[in-house]
């Protein structure tokens, strides 16, 4: 029989900060639950017990009838889709159990650069939750084809890679040119990998060859959705699989369980609104999608604790043992319902009952406010005016879905008298113009939705945040922008074939793309602009993704810009009309 050592004894026998007793600890290594009490010393676990060991606490939980389990890590995700600060997002998300994130800022990075990046990370310093960083790889998104608020380079990207807090280079949605080869990309790429960084994807349904050079520049993850044979075929070649809500369905998860192996998998938040996260939920709403689907619970918990952990290479977090860090989890009745009772991150409680239990600030935004710089425009703002003949033309046209962020090209006849197109009354309009400092508007129409008269404006727009209108007529576009610009940023929707009643707005002055104000007034302004897209008949699972990411110039298939419509697979701008 050994005996410890006088330092081990002394350390068994030092008081401890907490106990949390009564509850069933969820092992994410092999499944199980059993009875444990946990102790916490500091920011970590110092021993988790058989009920009733003895061990003294300055402090005590009561965890009867709950599940001990680690912090969830959100291994992809962005902060500015909840369109709160750093700060704000902290307190919201913590109290569902996201004790860690992995962000990509690549949305204000596109409008402020450097200095906006530089920012977001002292933000999230000042958090109890851990906020780790990647830098954005495609700013602007695509090159050539669109105008943002800022530009990086390979050499920029290098530099930031080294910043504090910096672990990963943000996902590199221009998979078109890097399987292309493209210099810009392949610098991107070698850079990051030259400082053994981890690198993120984006390729939605990429395979077979062009998968194979993408993987072979290191890029090593995708988020997206997939055919489900996509899904497998990205999975056996050794990409951690990371599913958000739209890629969880019950054919992908039938088909990765009936694997010999199951692969990693990580469970992501990517892009989710104040308003969903106070309302629905977070990282656990996501879990509860995941049982749905399919997936066993303990399964759930693994992708959202340990392994992307292990992606993050968090070696000190992800499981629920001595020496971790005490981020921690206390969840109500069954462990399918991933419903947070209490949580801890660092060994302090920080959370209860779905509510912050510390005091969170903002601080103060300085030159990233009120960055929009366009004027409203009256009504003749929003004339398309087109250099053809009188007569009737064929145009381009996107076609959204309900589902997903797909827009489809499309074609629509439209009269043009006097080199101006009469689209009112015939078609819904989407027009970006450039908010940087720079000229540039450009005209589509839209199909795919049957819209009741007026508009939604926004400097919400994927990825350069440009100046988004959509409308069923000029005065309509007019108002919505006005109110927008008025605001500093944001997003508004009217009613009315003049515009004349604001039904909703949210003001977004930290870049066009953040607001400062409390995650609960902020949540509150979101769900009524969510509210008021669907009652003008935008129908759609997320309404805010659908209309941002119209220009979204990497995810397919048509997309608008401030240069131009774009071609996203062939990587090309098209004309306003069929054939141009």
């Amino acid at each position: 029989m050994t005996t410890p050592s006088t330092k081990e004894h002394d350390d068994m026998s030092e008081q401890h900060d907490l106990r949390i007793f009564g509850g069933s600890v969820v092992s994410t290594f092999t499944g199980e639950e059993f009875p444990a009490d946990v102790l916490v010393r500091g920011s970590e676990i110092s021993a988790v017990l058989p009920p009733g060991t003895p061990a003294e606490a300055r402090e005590e939980i009561d965890a009867t009838g709950m599940r001990i389990v680690p912090g969830f890590v959100d291994a992809h995700m962005h902060i500015e889709s909840a369109f709160l600060t750093p700060q704000q997002f902290a307190a919201v998300t913590l109290a569902r159990g996201t004790t860690t994130v992995l962000a990509d800022p690549h949305e204000i990075v596109n409008v402020a650069g450097r200095d906006a990046m530089r920012w977001m990370i002292d933000a999230g310093d000042r958090t109890p939750q851990t906020q780790l960083w990647g830098v954005p790889s495609c700013v602007p998104a695509l090159e050539g084809l669109e105008h943002a608020g800022a530009a990086l380079s390979a050499d920029d990207i290098a530099e930031m890679l080294r910043w504090p807090g910096v672990v990963a280079l943000g996902e590199v949605m221009d998979y078109r040119a890097v399987v292309a080869g493209d210099p810009r990309m392949a610098a991107v790429t070698a850079a990051a990998r030259a400082q053994g960084t981890i690198l993120d994807g984006h390729c939605p349904n990429l395979s077979g060859a062009e998968l194979s050079a993408y993987l072979a520049t290191g890029v090593d993850s995708d988020h997206t959705k997939n055919r489900t044979e996509v899904v497998l075929e990205k999975a056996r070649l050794g990409m951690t699989m990371m599913l958000q809500e739209k890629c969880l369905d019950e054919d992908v998860a039938k088909a990765l369980l009936s694997l010999p192996q199951l692969p990693p998998l990580c469970l992501v938040t990517d892009d989710l609104a104040a308003d969903h996260i106070v309302t629905k939920g977070h990282l656990d709403h996501i879990a509860r999608v995941a049982v749905a689907a399919g997936f066993p619970p303990h399964v759930v918990l693994r992708a959202l604790t340990w392994t992307p952990a292990q992606r993050l290479r968090l070696y000190d977090r992800g499981v629920v043992s001595p020496g971790k860090r005490a981020d921690l989890v206390l969840l109500r009745g069954e462990l399918a319902a991933f419903d947070p009772a209490v949580v801890l991150a660092g060994g302090q409680v920080v959370g209860r009952d779905g509510a912050a239990v510390y005091e969170a600030r903002s601080g103060e935004a300085g030159a990233l406010e009120s960055r929009v710089d366009v004027e409203a425009q009256d009504a003749d703002g929003f004339r398309w005016r087109v250099d053809l003949p009188d007569g009737t033309h064929r145009f381009r046209a996107m076609r959204v879905n309900p589902r997903d962020t797909y827009t489809e090209a499309a074609e629509v006849e439209l009269p043009v008298s006097g080199g101006e197109v009469a689209w009112e009354g015939r078609t819904v309009l989407v027009r970006v113009r450039n908010r940087h400092g720079r000229d540039g508007v450009v005209f589509a129409p839209l199909l795919g939705r049957d819209l009741e008269e007026g508009a939604v404006a926004t400097t919400y727009a994927h990825d350069s945040h440009n100046l988004l209108t959509i409308g069923t007529s000029r005065a309509a576009m007019a108002a919505a922008s006005a109110t927008v610009v008025a605001d500093g940023g944001g997003v508004a929707v009217v009613r009315g074939s003049a515009g004349e009643s604001v039904v909703a707005r949210m003001p977004l002055p930290v870049g066009g793309v953040l607001s400062a104000r409390p995650a609960a007034r902020v949540a509150e302004e979101a769900g009524a602009v969510r509210a008021a897209l669907e009652a003008w008949g935008w129908e759609h699972l997320n309404p805010f993704m659908s209309v941002s990411t119209l220009t979204l110039a990497v995810s397919p298939a048509l997309k608008i810009t401030d240069r131009s419509l774009v071609d996203v697979v062939r990587r090309a701008p098209v004309g306003a009309t069929v054939g141009s």
